[in-house]
């Protein structure tokens, strides 16, 4: 008995129509003071409204198990994608019902939205589908699902709750990543602003002998294939392979800086995985090194099959530091780890010009050994200051000193230029598709 009442306590709800009714009973018995003629009429009301009560809760609670809930989720989350959570309901009662149901998300999200409404007649399925974005890597607890459960007469509501406790982990862009997988092996990257870069030149790395056709250069031209076959052949190259790419990842207080939700370390992050990716899809050896006041994580560069998941695993655990990053460190670290010329993708950023000077000299002494690309951000909220019309002196002083600040990011990209220094300085958002740009560009021309 105690049970039944404690399950009446706690899942037990009234509805908004019970109390209209209530409210209109209330209204009849005090209208029956000043109308005598009423009569019974509120009486025989109440009556009737406390009939129907009881027949809502006796269709309510007469089956033990009348709603059945799942949740389906993947294995993991990718951060700052849309992710498809997807709810399977089952209504087990001999009638039709209306239901809310109410998805318990991480608290990370910070949403109360996610309550849904739905009807279904007897022995129905449904699913129901809704996307959730992250922006911060790490565990994510989802807690239970409560659905709601009214009949026809909808007077009160029983409440199911379905325990569907799980925890997600929150990994680095793999969605990202799969998309411009498909679009490297089918060769429509352009179908991302990924530009086609004419080559210059050719590489060096013999693939075989064809038959000459027109168009084909004709200093390619095998003469003495030629003499043996009785037709012209010429040599065919193809692109050099088995090139070294490091992403180096700057995690000092410079990259916690937040854009639409997102930090630039996680970025970075982000980025790096899909740039390793396509990397190998071309074939060359993708590694990574994470660097703050200290040496964070080292994948050495290589094109195993399980070399994509062993970056994947390192930057699901990467974290911002706040202290400035030690420049020094990282070119003896550079030095010991890449034993042989690579393309090394340096991701930081940079925010006055002084604060390049000072880690100018060790970027120099890595661009000797090594072709450096500097990827920096561009502050989009300074570019939109700076385009805004001013209307008084204080406007004034703002639009000054961002356009201050965005000047001294073009020469920040100017002065690494002056020695010989690739960069980017590029808007968030815009991040990926620049960055495997200038891979392939640089790839085309054979500067690795």
């Amino acid at each position: 008995m105690k049970k039944f009442f404690r399950l009446f306590y706690k899942d037990l709800f009234l509805a908004r129509r019970l109390f209209a009714l209530l409210a209109t009973s209330v209204v009849l018995f005090l209208a029956a003071f000043f109308f005598p003629w009423l009569g019974i009429l509120p009486l025989l009301f109440f009556c009737a409204v406390v009939v129907l009560l009881l027949v809502d809760l006796l269709m309510l609670y007469r089956t033990k198990a009348g709603v059945f809930a799942r949740r389906h989720a993947p294995e993991r989350l990718s951060n700052s994608d849309e992710n498809e959570i997807r709810l399977f309901v089952e209504n087990r009662y001999p009638f039709a019902i209306h239901l809310g149901i109410l998805d318990e998300i991480p608290h990370q999200f910070q949403r109360r939205d996610v309550w849904f409404k739905s009807n279904l007649a007897s022995r129905q399925q449904k699913w129901i589908n809704y996307n959730l974005r992250p922006v911060k890597r790490g565990e994510y607890d989802f807690g239970d699902i409560r659905v709601y459960v009214q009949t026809a007469l909808s007077l009160v509501a029983r409440r199911y709750t379905i325990p569907q406790a799980q925890v997600l982990p929150v990994y680095p862009s793999f969605l990202q990543m799969r998309k411009y997988e498909l679009m490297a092996i089918s060769n429509r990257l352009s179908e991302f602003g990924i530009k086609k870069i004419r080559r210059i030149g050719q590489s060096m790395e013999f693939e075989q002998i064809k038959t000459y056709v027109a168009g084909d250069d004709y200093r390619t031209i095998n003469w003495k294939a030629t003499a043996r076959h009785g037709a012209l052949m010429s040599n065919s190259f193809t692109d050099e392979k088995a090139q070294h790419v490091y992403c180096v990842i700057d995690k000092s207080r410079a990259m916690k800086m937040p854009f639409e939700g997102l930090s630039l370390l996680d970025y970075a992050i982000n980025t790096s995985l899909v740039l390793s990716n396509v990397a190998m899809l071309k074939e060359d050896k993708a590694g990574l090194i994470t660097m703050a006041e200290k040496v964070g994580a080292i994948v050495p560069a290589d094109r195993k099959p399980g070399q994509i998941g062993k970056i994947l695993e390192v930057l699901y655990k990467e974290k911002t530091r706040y202290l400035e990053t030690n420049m020094e460190l990282l070119y003896s670290t550079v030095r010991r780890v890449m034993r042989q010329r690579s393309l090394v993708v340096f991701f930081t950023n940079f925010e006055s010009l002084s604060s390049m000077e000072r880690q100018l000299p060790f970027l120099i002494r890595i661009a000797r050994y090594h072709l450096l690309l500097v990827v920096f951000f561009e502050n989009t909220e300074l570019r939109t200051l700076s385009e805004q019309r001013a209307t008084d002196v204080e406007g004034i002083y703002i639009k000054t000193i961002a356009e201050k600040f965005a000047y001294d990011k073009k020469l920040i990209v100017k002065e690494l230029t002056r020695h010989g220094i690739q960069s980017i300085l590029t808007s968030p958002q815009n991040l990926t598709v620049n960055t495997i740009n200038r891979y392939l560009e640089l790839k085309a021309r054979q500067k690795i």
